[in-house]
């Protein structure tokens, strides 16, 4: 049985949902329905919507948002944030050290292979340190909870995270529609975010940089999925949204074209792929990189944050060494575990797995969004038998795990609340020391039973409170 986050076997509220079980009990009915409307309203006056490739409608969809918070005690938080600090610290150390001496390999620790043969890995970061020694400026650690003190981390986000702009606009609404409630209850801000991360960023600037940096967002373009979030983070930082074809290569730097002519870049928050990045360095048909990019930045000229090659932390093959990773690199055990994990690329696991498809999820380690995946338990016996075939023919794509019971936290409905399982993602941001943003984004399930929370699979999201001492 799912652990409830908001009450206990005999339904009493736990302590960090007391005071707001008390308030939500006095509330009538038909306001709450009426609440709930309008944070609709609010999320579509807005624009917060997001893409769905690959299907017939391809119109944007507004994010469903859900007027419970999910509620975290500072002791949780304490223990959580010490955690995720160790782990990203230690995806930094990782890329640092496979992209030079490469020790972690030297010590047997992880297959030579898993890494020069990635399609995340890139020759192209060999023997280059980037500003500060920092690849990962931008971190997103997807975690569930499976108990009490039960945390577990589900996966690594470390090219180009998302979903931010939806934690700071759930904040807002909730701000917005409930302010009663923030006088109840002392819940640490998430607000500051773009400012700490223009902070962050503006910090590792290139060592010639002279005077206040000048950073940039890169989007793909109106077309992508996550534009909404280019879009709110540049304004929110104050800072310029540009698209390839906005900057071009002068005299060793990267410069933007302005009505008084063009002006050099320090720092270009990248949200395009390594592929799309530079077309005379990786694919030569994209059309979204600034040609000569790559240069300009293995001279010292420009950060590009995330780093390239910081993509190689996201395949989940990877992911299965992240204890060794962590103990190689800090000297100590992992505070937050990984869930248990099969490689299919080994035999003894491939035949595990093949054996026990009813009970296991089945993830392409290249994957993201919830696509590619088998989830044993929900799938037709027909579905098994289709996917054993393609673990049978490429078993190196896939890992599996066990289908864990998520933890669940109560959704609003029109007859009442009614539990549904969550995951959750923390922000981390990256300079010179390392601050995690107090809470992060809430992923809910909004089907009954369902355990997939992406959005492009029907899930929604919560605003997440991180409660003071």
């Amino acid at each position: 049985m799912a652990f409830d986050e908001m009450l206990t076997a005999e339904e009493l509220p736990r302590t960090p949902y007391q005071t707001y079980h008390e308030w939500y009990s006095s509330q009538d009915p038909a306001h709450l329905i009426q609440k709930n409307r309008d944070a609709e309203n609010i999320f579509r006056r807005t624009g917060i919507t997001f893409a769905v490739y690959g299907h017939a409608d391809s119109s944007e969809k507004l994010i469903p948002f859900d007027i419970i918070p999910r509620i975290i005690a500072a002791r949780e938080w304490r223990k959580l944030a010490q955690g995720i600090e160790q782990r990203v610290l230690a995806l930094n150390a990782f890329l640092e050290d496979i992209y030079h001496k490469q020790e972690i390999i030297k010590a047997g620790r992880i297959p030579r292979e898993l890494i020069e043969k990635n399609v995340a890995f890139l020759p192209e970061m060999i023997g280059f340190r980037p500003p500060g020694g920092v690849y990962t400026h931008i971190v997103g650690t997807d975690i569930v909870r499976t108990g009490e003190d039960q945390f577990y981390v589900l996966e690594d986000n470390a090219r180009t995270p998302s979903g931010v702009s939806y934690m700071l606009e759930n904040r807002e609404t909730m701000m917005q529609m409930f302010p009663e409630l923030f006088s109840l209850n002392k819940v640490q801000r998430v607000e500051d975010y773009p400012r700490l991360l223009r902070q962050s960023l503006a910090s590792l600037a290139p060592a010639g940089c002279k005077g206040r940096p000048r950073v940039a967002v890169l989007t793909p373009g109106i077309y992508n999925s996550a534009y909404y979030e280019h879009s709110f983070l540049a304004d929110q930082m104050g800072v310029e949204l540009v698209e390839g074809s906005d900057l071009r290569v002068i005299d060793g730097k990267v410069k933007m074209r302005t009505t008084k002519g063009y002006e050099a870049i320090d720092v270009l928050y990248r949200r395009v792929d390594d592929d799309f990045l530079d077309p005379l360095t990786f694919r030569p048909d994209s059309a979204l990189g600034i040609p000569g990019i790559m240069d300009v930045y293995r001279s010292g000229n420009i950060t590009i944050a995330n780093a390239p090659g910081t993509g190689i932390c996201d395949d989940k093959a990877i992911y299965s060494y992240m204890p060794e990773i962590v103990e190689f690199y800090t000297g100590r055990k992992a505070l937050l575990e990984n869930v248990p994990t099969w490689r299919c690329s080994e035999a003894s696991s491939l035949k595990y797995v093949l054996e026990h498809l009813e009970e296991l999820v089945v993830k392409e380690v290249h994957g993201s969004g919830g696509y590619g995946m088998l989830v044993g338990p929900t799938a037709s016996k027909k579905e098994r038998a289709e996917f054993a075939e393609k673990l049978k023919a490429r078993p190196g794509n896939y890992i599996a795990q066990p289908t864990l019971a998520l933890s669940t936290v109560p959704i609003f409905v029109n007859k009442g609340i009614a539990p549904r399982h969550v995951d959750l993602r923390p922000y981390v941001l990256v300079s010179d020391k390392v601050k995690i943003i107090p809470g992060g984004l809430t992923r809910v399930a909004l089907k009954q039973g369902s355990l997939v929370v992406n959005s492009s699979q029907g899930g929604g999201t919560k605003d997440t409170w991180v409660l003071e001492d």
